[in-house]
């Protein structure tokens, strides 16, 4: 669920924070805040001051959203952590007495186990000023998700696999079990559609988001999303290929 739960904090649209509803809050704490003589006088400079600071305090707001990134940790200090995302970018990030650091594995985790090399998942406020963030919970992470867009070149029906060709000339076969989510999105569609195994056909858009199996090397699908009537990028090779059979007991996927 951790796994799910930081995919979405990194890949769906970042939460606007509402700039309106926290411009009134500051507004009326203002006014009771402000000197009963100041309110009185109303001058000319105690009203400029006013509009200045609610006009900063608006810029404040415009610059701050609740944004999520998994990583890797390539340094770390007390107060900061830089981290490489999944795109290879560098991020900073502060941590102040407020963060709260999880973990699966242990109660004791802390910021000094955030190592260099470790893999973990941010979630804090972004400034869009200074280009950082500062975190409110940092999780760690046992293994950073896959994400494989393509085209399906095989379906293996008697062991719930199906091979994704990539544009980069790539073969993945993907695990299908039980606990993997199947959804279909058609052009036009305000939304997807719960969808599963038997609905996969060679040829197919297709995105699929899983981890990798360090023991057999496929793929275990976590969340896989057809796209039926919309074809894949040119250049993929989508030859019949035999996937591999893999290993071990597996769950029987439910078929819709």
């Amino acid at each position: 669920m951790e796994k799910v739960k930081l995919f979405r904090e990194q890949f769906l649209l970042p939460i606007k924070v509402s700039k309106m509803k926290k411009l009134i809050l500051f507004f009326i704490l203002l006014i009771i805040l402000t000197p009963l003589s100041v309110v009185k006088a109303q001058t000319p400079t105690v009203n400029q001051d006013l509009l200045n600071e609610i006009a900063s305090k608006t810029a404040q707001l415009n610059l701050i959203e609740k944004r999520g990134i998994i990583g890797t940790v390539t340094d770390s200090s007390d107060t900061q952590i830089t981290l490489a995302d999944l795109n290879g970018n560098t991020r900073f990030i502060d941590v102040d007495e407020l963060t709260k650091f999880n973990s699966s594995s242990t109660k004791s985790y802390g910021i000094s186990d955030v190592t260099k090399g470790s893999t973990i998942g941010v979630i804090g406020l972004f400034n869009k000023d200074s280009r950082r963030i500062l975190a409110r919970s940092v999780d760690q992470v046992t293994s950073l998700p896959k994400f494989i867009q393509g085209a399906i070149a095989a379906v293996d029906k008697t062991n719930f696999q199906t091979t994704v060709a990539t544009l980069q000339n790539k073969k993945f076969v993907i695990d299908i079990s039980d606990i993997t989510k199947t959804y279909s999105y058609t052009s036009g569609d305000s939304d997807f559609v719960k969808s599963g195994f038997s609905k996969l056909a060679v040829g197919q858009n297709i995105l699929v988001i899983g981890f990798p199996e360090s023991t057999n090397g496929l793929i275990s699908g976590g969340r896989i999303i057809i796209f039926p009537n919309i074809p894949p990028q040119p250049g993929i090779n989508i030859e019949q290929v035999t996937p591999s059979t893999g290993s071990g007991i597996k769950l029987t996927p439910i078929v819709k």
